[in-house]
C-alpha cells in the first residue's frame, strides 16, 4: 500500500488542521498525555518504560549505543504488533501521517519499518514540536489581527446554544469539557493545559477560515480567565477584553429552566451513564454540594446555610423521583449571587456592547452582521430598537 503524496515531510501544516488528518502519534503514552493534537492516537514506538531506559543509555553512552538498545528492547513480536497497528490505521486512514516528537528518529524509525512491511505512510516534517509552534504562532495571529465578537448573558440564558449553531464560532466549554460556572463541572474531567490550547488553536483557526469566507467576526462566548480549571491564553483573555459585546436577554423564568434542565438533569444523566444508577446518583449529589460549597464565601454565611439546606432537600426529593425543588435554589442563586456578580462586571465594559436582544433578534444579528474594513462589526439591525 502506498500514497503519491507519501514524502517524508506531508503537506502543510494548515491543510492538516483545517481537514481534522488523522495522526499516529509515536511518542511514548506519557508524553501524547501531556499533550497532543484533536485527530492524533497514540500507538507509540516506545512505552513509557523503554523510552526512560533509552534516554537514560543515551545520555550516558550516545546516541548509537541508544539506537542500539531501543532495537534490542523493540523486536519479534513486540515488533510486529507495533507495525501491525500502524498499518492497521493507514489502512483505515490513508490520507493521514505520522509524527514524533521532531520529526526525526523514532518516526522515521516508525516509517522505515512500516515500508518494510510494505506500507508506504508520510510523517510529519518537524514532529509534534513544529506543530504545536505552529499553531501557538497563528493562535496569535488571529487574536491580534482578526475581529472577535463577544456573545455575553447572564448565567442560564443558553449562549451555548448559539455557538453551537454559528459556523463562525468557538465553543470555549466544550474544548475545556466544562459548562463554565462553579457548577460546570463534567464527568471524565478536563483536557490538560496543553490540549485545551491545542484544540482552542485548531477551532481558531477552522472559525476564521469560516469567518473570512462569510465576511464575518469571529465569535465566542463570554468567559471568564478560567473555564473550570482551563485558563485562556493571555492573548485571547486580553482581546476579548476589548471586544464588541452582543447581549443575550432571556427572562428568569427560562434561565431557570435551562439551569435546572443542564445542571441537574442533563448532569445527573451524565454521571448515571458513566458510574451506574445509584452510584452515579451520589456522585451527583456530591458534585452539586461541592460546587456550591466553593462558593460559600461570595455567598455569605446565611445565605448558603439557606440555599444549601433547599438543595439538600431538593436531592431527597429527587431521590424518590421527584427533581422539580431543585428550581427554588436554582432561582434564589441566579437571583441572588450570579445576576449581581455578571451586572457588575458588565458594567465595567458597557461601552462594548453593540447589541442586545432576545433569542431570535441575536440569532439574526450574529448570522447577518459584517465586519467593516477596519476589522470592526456592522450590521443591517443595528438602527433597530434592539440595538444599543
Amino acid at each position: 500500500m502506498s500514497r503519491p503524496d507519501a514524502q517524508p515531510n506531508g503537506p502543510d501544516y494548515r491543510s492538516i488542521f483545517l481537514n481534522d488528518i488523522p495522526l499516529i502519534d509515536t511518542r511514548a503514552p506519557i508524553e501524547f498525555e501531556r499533550g497532543a493534537f484533536p485527530t492524533s492516537v497514540s500507538l507509540p514506538l516506545m512505552t513509557n518504560e523503554e523510552r526512560a531506559q533509552v534516554g537514560t543509555c543515551y545520555k550516558q553512552q550516545g546516541q548509537a549505543a541508544a539506537i542500539e538498545l531501543g532495537h534490542q528492547l523493540v523486536i519479534g513480536e513486540v515488533k510486529s504488533q507495533r507495525v501491525n497497528a500502524w498499518i492497521d490505521f493507514a489502512r483505515h486512514h490513508p490520507q493521514g501521517y505520522l509524527y514524533c516528537w521532531r520529526g526525526g528518529l523514532r518516526s522515521q524509525i516508525c516509517q522505515q519499518w512500516m515500508h518494510e512491511a510494505g506500507c508506504d505512510y508520510p510523517r510529519i516534517g518537524g514532529g509534534y514540536k513544529a506543530m504545536r509552534r505552529y499553531l501557538i504562532d497563528e493562535f496569535e495571529r488571529i487574536c491580534t489581527r482578526q475581529p472577535l465578537l463577544i456573545l455575553g448573558g447572564r448565567t442560564g440564558c443558553n449562549k451555548t446554544a448559539l455557538i453551537e449553531e454559528l459556523p463562525q464560532a468557538v465553543d470555549l466549554e466544550a474544548l475545556a469539557h466544562h459548562r463554565g460556572s462553579s457548577f460546570g463541572r463534567r464527568p471524565g474531567g478536563q483536557p490538560t493545559q496543553l490540549n485545551f490550547e491545542n484544540g482552542l488553536a485548531v477551532a481558531m483557526l477552522k472559525a476564521e477560515h469560516q469567518a473570512l469566507s462569510r465576511n464575518l467576526s469571529i465569535l465566542l462566548e463570554d468567559e471568564s480567565r478560567l473555564v473550570g480549571r482551563c485558563a485562556l491564553p493571555p492573548v485571547l483573555q486580553q482581546v476579548m477584553g476589548q471586544s464588541p459585546i452582543v447581549l443575550l436577554e432571556v427572562s428568569l423564568e427560562e434561565r431557570v429552566e435551562h439551569s435546572y434542565r443542564n445542571y441537574i438533569l442533563n448532569k445527573q444523566l451524565e454521571w448515571q451513564q458513566r458510574l451506574g444508577e445509584e452510584d452515579g446518583f451520589d456522585a451527583f449529589a456530591e458534585d452539586l454540594s461541592q460546587s456550591l460549597y466553593r462558593v460559600r464565601k461570595r455567598l455569605g454565611g446565611v445565605r448558603y446555610r439557606e440555599i444549601n439546606d433547599q438543595l439538600e432537600n431538593a436531592l431527597v426529593a429527587h431521590r424518590t423521583g421527584k427533581p422539580d425543588l431543585h428550581r427554588d435554589w436554582i432561582t434564589q442563586l441566579l437571583v441572588d449571587y450570579y445576576d449581581p456578580m455578571y451586572d457588575y462586571q458588565l458594567s465595567k465594559k458597557s461601552e462594548l456592547i453593540v447589541y442586545r436582544g432576545d433569542r431570535a433578534a441575536v440569532r439574526e444579528y450574529l448570522s447577518s452582521h459584517k465586519r467593516s474594513a477596519d476589522g470592526s462589526t456592522s450590521s443591517t439591525l443595528a438602527s433597530q430598537g434592539s440595538g444599543s
